[in-house]
């Protein structure tokens, strides 16, 4: 289900400072999407500067996006374009690289499987040879044939030793990649089963905007989601709870901007970083993942399935640590099984 981080659909909730910029019906010149991107791009430091954020190239993109959804459906599609054109996302590039090395891994594992199994058929082969070698030997057959017979236990032998020391080198190979791809393992920052970032990338990043709410005193959340319990209680079926999960990052993924962190954090739960979004914004973001995901078909054998979520959300709070942050989300997931009314709380 892995889906590319770089072409995914993202949304926000709309900035309440943004202005419009409405380019014409028709397909714009270059001259005059330049112009409308010089406008927008002065709207966004304005923005930046009005929050007392410093015009980084972080903030500056992250603001970049979040504005850009108050635009016209045209303006947004043209400026992605240019972007689509332009980009180079680090993070898609280590991802890609994690999964070849994944690969590359399985595909040296299967070489000495493979080397393994036929050094175990030469050394059968030597027993059989020698097998026949006694019996020619027990009986009063040509003296040439137990030459030959002998001649060809020899080469055999002398395969099977240089078999030998090629599996035993070869193995060391082996435990040398394994090394370094669990020293790699040890440094990911993506989750292959479910195609979002892992929970050690997530940890860092709650780290890094931690540190920066308590620099800018701006309003970051973070909110953490799984299936309702109820539900995998009833379906009962772990490939279909796995299946039904893996839909739900794929939906997490749609619906996220590119300055927002989607990661699985594990034990079924996920986890999405919401920068710049105050606890209200970030109500409402659970509130439209709540409908996106109410609304989508699962099917099991000839049974449609409504998936149903719980979402705890909380702030980024400076004065708490990453696991008091992590903690506060969780509870919120355990208010909102206690709320019959909503599939949402906060928990601060």
């Amino acid at each position: 289900m892995t889906r590319s981080l770089k072409n995914r659909q993202r949304r926000d909730i709309k900035g309440s400072d943004s202005v419009n910029v409405s380019p014409s019906k028709k397909k714009p010149s270059g001259a005059e999407l330049n112009s409308d991107l010089e406008i927008f791009s002065k709207e966004v430091l304005k923005s930046l500067i009005k929050n007392n954020l410093p015009p980084t190239p972080n903030n500056f993109s992250l603001y970049f996006d979040r504005l850009l959804e108050d635009k016209s459906e045209n303006f947004r599609k043209q400026i992605m374009s240019m972007l689509e054109l332009e980009e180079n996302n680090d993070a898609e590039n280590t991802i890609s690289l994690e999964q070849n090395l994944r690969q590359s891994f399985s595909s040296i594992k299967s070489i000495l499987n493979i080397t393994a199994a036929l050094y175990k058929n030469i050394s059968l082969m030597t027993k059989i040879l020698q097998k026949r070698k006694d019996e020619l030997d027990d009986s009063k057959d040509d003296i040439g044939s137990k030459n030959i017979i002998s001649a060809l236990g020899g080469d055999v032998l002398k395969l099977n030793s240089i078999l030998k020391k090629q599996n035993i080198s070869l193995k060391s190979h082996y435990d040398e990649t394994a090394k370094v791809i669990k020293n790699v393992e040890n440094e990911t920052i993506f989750d292959n089963k479910y195609g979002v970032y892992n929970k050690r990338y997530l940890l860092t990043k709650i780290e890094q905007e931690t540190a920066l709410v308590s620099e800018f005193k701006h309003s970051s959340s973070l909110i953490m989601i799984e299936l309702s319990k109820k539900l995998i209680k009833g379906i009962n079926n772990e490939k279909a709870t796995i299946l039904m999960t893996r839909t739900v990052a794929r939906l997490l993924l749609k619906t996220s901007r590119r300055s927002d962190t989607v990661a699985y954090y594990g034990g079924g739960q996920f986890s999405m970083l919401l920068k710049h979004t105050s606890l209200e914004n970030a109500k409402k973001t659970s509130e439209r993942l709540v409908d996106l995901v109410s609304n989508s078909n699962f099917f099991l054998a000839d049974n449609e399935i409504k998936l149903k979520l719980a979402i705890g959300i909380t702030d980024i709070n400076s004065s708490n640590s990453v696991e008091e942050i992590i903690i506060n989300a969780m509870d919120g997931i355990e208010k909102a099984y206690l709320d019959k009314n909503t599939d949402f709380a906060v928990s601060i």
